[in-house]
C-alpha cells in the first residue's frame, strides 16, 4: 500500500512522503540518486537553492522517463537574489515549467521581512510558477505574524522534527492543523542518527522487534501518526524502500505513540554517557532555532545561513 497524499489547503494533493536531496546531499551531482529514488517508488522530490542540486535533481527528472504528473517538485527559496528572479532560475535549472511547491527555506532568507517576501509568493503561485507556496523553518510566533497579513496563507511549513523536540513544536503543529496548514518533517531520525541511545532507542526498538522491521521504520512511522510529511534521503536503495515500506507496517497503537512521545520528553542527555559535545550542540541548535532565538542572534550580527 502506498503512502496517501495528503490535501493541502488550496485543494491540491501532496504525496505524504518526499526524498531530499539536502543534508549530506548538498553541493553534490545527486542524479544517480533521485533517479533511484524515483524508480524504488518515491514520487515527490525536495530540493532547495541552497543545496545546490537543482541542476542534477532535474537531470535525473528528465531522465527518468515519467511524465511530469506524476513528479512532485518542491524547491526553496533561500536567500539567494531576488524572489522572482530565483524561482524562474530554479525553473531553469530543474527545466521545469512549474513547481509544485514553493517555499521560503527560512524566515531569515527573506530580505525585507518575511510578509514582504510573502507577497512575492503569493505573486509566484497566481503566476502559475509554483502550484502551491508555503515555508520552512517557521516557528509559532513567526507563522502567526505572517497569517495576519497574507492573503494566501502557507500551505506547507517544512521543520526539524522528531521526538525529541515534538514536545516544543506541538503547539506549532495544532496551530498549523487549525490553519490546514500541512506539516513536513525532516531529520525524523535524529534520536538514532545524531543522538543514539536516548530514551527514545528502547521504546523505538521494542516496536521494531515486534514488528520485525527496522528502528528507523518505526520513527517514520510515528512520524506518519502524527500527521506529518516525511522528508528522508539515503544514497542505499535498501534504506529507500524500508522507508517507503513503512506504509505497509502494522501502524502504532496508541499505547506506543504515547511510549514513543514520553521518552522523546525526557531528552536524550537522560543517558550522558551517549552524548557527546557534537550532539549536545546540534540539539540545544535545533531548540534554539525552535524558540526563533537563532533568527534574532543572526539578525543581529548580520549573518544568514540556512538550518538545512
Amino acid at each position: 500500500m502506498p503512502f496517501a497524499d495528503f490535501t493541502l489547503n488550496d485543494g491540491r494533493k501532496i504525496p505524504s512522503i518526499a526524498f531530499g536531496t539536502g543534508s549530506v546531499l548538498k553541493g553534490t551531482d545527486v542524479s544517480e540518486y533521485v533517479e533511484q529514488a524515483l524508480e524504488t517508488g518515491f514520487s515527490h522530490i525536495d530540493t532547495a537553492q541552497y543545496y545546490e542540486t537543482e541542476e542534477s535533481t532535474g537531470r535525473a527528472i528528465r531522465e527518468s522517463g515519467l511524465d511530469r504528473s506524476e513528479i512532485y517538485v518542491a524547491s526553496k527559496y533561500s536567500g539567494g537574489g531576488e524572489i522572482q528572479q530565483a524561482v524562474r532560475e530554479s525553473l531553469d535549472k530543474l527545466g521545469l515549467r512549474y513547481l509544485d511547491l514553493y517555499l521560503i527555506h527560512e524566515p531569515r532568507a527573506a530580505r525585507g521581512g518575511f510578509e514582504a517576501a510573502w507577497q512575492e509568493f503569493e505573486k509566484i503561485k497566481k503566476d502559475g510558477l509554483s502550484k502551491s507556496i508555503g515555508v520552512s523553518n517557521f516557528n509559532l510566533e513567526q507563522l502567526q505574524t505572517l497569517i495576519k497579513t497574507a492573503n494566501i496563507k502557507p500551505a506547507v511549513n517544512q521543520i526539524l522534527f522528531h521526538p525529541y523536540n515534538y514536545a516544543e513544536k506541538k503547539t506549532l503543529l495544532e496551530y498549523a492543523a487549525q490553519h490546514n496548514i500541512v506539516i513536513e518533517a525532516y531529520s525524523s531520525l535524529t534520536p538514532i542518527t545524531k543522538l543514539p541511545g536516548g530514551p527514545v532507542d528502547k521504546v523505538v526498538k521494542e516496536a521494531a522487534a515486534k514488528r520485525g522491521v527496522q528502528p528507523s521504520q518505526i520513527l517514520l512511522a510515528w512520524v506518519r501518526a502524527k500527521g506529518v510529511v516525511i522528508v528522508t534521503t539515503s544514497t542505499k536503495e535498501q534504506h529507500l524502500r524500508e522507508y517507503l515500506g513503512v506504509a505497509d507496517i502494522e501502524p502504532l497503537t496508541a499505547e506506543e505513540i504515547a511510549a514513543i512521545d514520553e521518552a522523546g520528553a525526557r531528552k536524550p542527555w537522560t543517558s550522558w554517557a551517549s552524548i557527546t559535545v557534537q550532539t549536545l550542540f546540534l540539539y540545544i541548535l535545533g531548540f534554539l532555532i525552535g524558540l526563533g532565538v537563532m533568527d534574532l542572534l543572526l539578525g543581529l550580527s548580520g549573518s544568514r545561513s540556512s538550518y538545512k
